[in-house]
């Protein structure tokens, strides 16, 4: 029997992330959302093409394939779009193939304040403002930066990368480390180092993608072909000695990543650019950049990396 939607992994995703809607915006700006409206009804049948979240919600959705009795995942999209004009979105759902049936369309009014009531774990959106308003609230959301969209339908794996300080776990260390030198950092972080760290905003996507895995741990004992789609790793400026307190708060949230990068300052893209995530979340943009763009960015503006001041 299908996991009720209280026990699934969800995602929500807003239009503007999941498919492009450059075009369709412009309309907008430029003629208001009368015009708006019948542009998109007389482009009715014409698809939307992929958006930045596309190849990772693709894969992402490839796991209830996996798992057919249980369907342990689900996208939900949330929209400021009217239902009507939404119904070229669910069109372009269904020419590309995407198992979505749940949908919020709130008529230009953001949609955050419903992610719990999905049970979402993420809320993924090209609108900066609907992501700060979300995470104002507590919930868990990020911004979906600009940059190419690669979607090899050959490569079955879902790859999904974190930054660790102000994103899985809070962002108590960060704020020792910004407030004095790197030396005092590590000090702190080896006194501390037997203490896990409270849980960030994407803990909990964290935890239940751990959950998952272990799905597809009993899937590969029962059968060795079994080929397996999703992949994590985290992807953190920390080094020795400040790398143990990650390793402890794992350990005692009973998680792990498939990779872990201690990178001690060194430039995150250039472990990026061979790992390809799908997704990569950070809460520095400093950190979400990359040469041509191509890799698929998500700012987590929370914390003291986001304030201002």
């Amino acid at each position: 029997m299908p996991f009720p939607i209280d026990q699934k992994l969800v995602i929500a995703v807003s239009s503007s992330a999941l498919f492009d809607l450059s075009e369709s915006d412009r309309v907008f700006r430029e003629q208001g959302s009368k015009a708006y409206r019948q542009y998109q009804e007389s482009h009715l049948n014409e698809p939307l093409g992929k958006g930045v979240a596309f190849p990772f919600v693709r894969r992402f959705l490839s796991i209830n394939a996996r798992f057919p009795d249980e369907r342990p995942v689900e996208v939900v999209l949330l929209s400021r779009n009217s239902a009507i004009t939404g119904k070229r979105v669910f069109r372009s759902i269904d020419h590309h193939g995407l198992d979505i049936t749940r949908a919020a369309f709130l008529e230009g009014k953001s949609p955050y304040a419903y992610i719990p009531a999905f049970n979402a774990s993420l809320f993924l959106s090209a609108n900066g403002s609907d992501v700060l308003d979300a995470i104002r609230f507590g919930f868990p959301a990020g911004k979906v930066l600009p940059s190419a969209v690669v979607d090899d339908e050959a490569d079955a794996e879902l790859r999904i990368a974190f930054d660790f300080d102000g994103v899985i776990a809070d962002d108590a260390s960060e704020r020792i480390f910004k407030g004095g030198e790197l030396e005092a950092f590590h000090r702190h972080e080896r006194e501390k180092s037997h203490i896990p760290l409270d849980p960030g905003l994407l803990a909990s996507l964290f935890r239940k993608l751990s959950s998952l895995q272990t799905l597809e741990d009993e899937a590969e004992e029962a059968n060795p072909d079994y080929r397996r789609v999703l992949r994590t790793a985290i992807v953190t400026a920390r080094n020795a000695p400040a790398h143990e307190r990650v390793i402890t708060t794992l350990e005692h949230w009973g998680v792990n990543a498939n990779e872990t990068f201690f990178l001690g300052g060194m430039t995150k893209e250039r472990i990026l650019t061979v790992l390809k995530p799908h997704m990569f979340f950070d809460d520095q943009l400093g950190h979400l950049e990359s040469a041509g763009g191509g890799i698929p960015m998500v700012h987590i503006p929370f914390g003291i990396a986001n304030e201002s001041g």
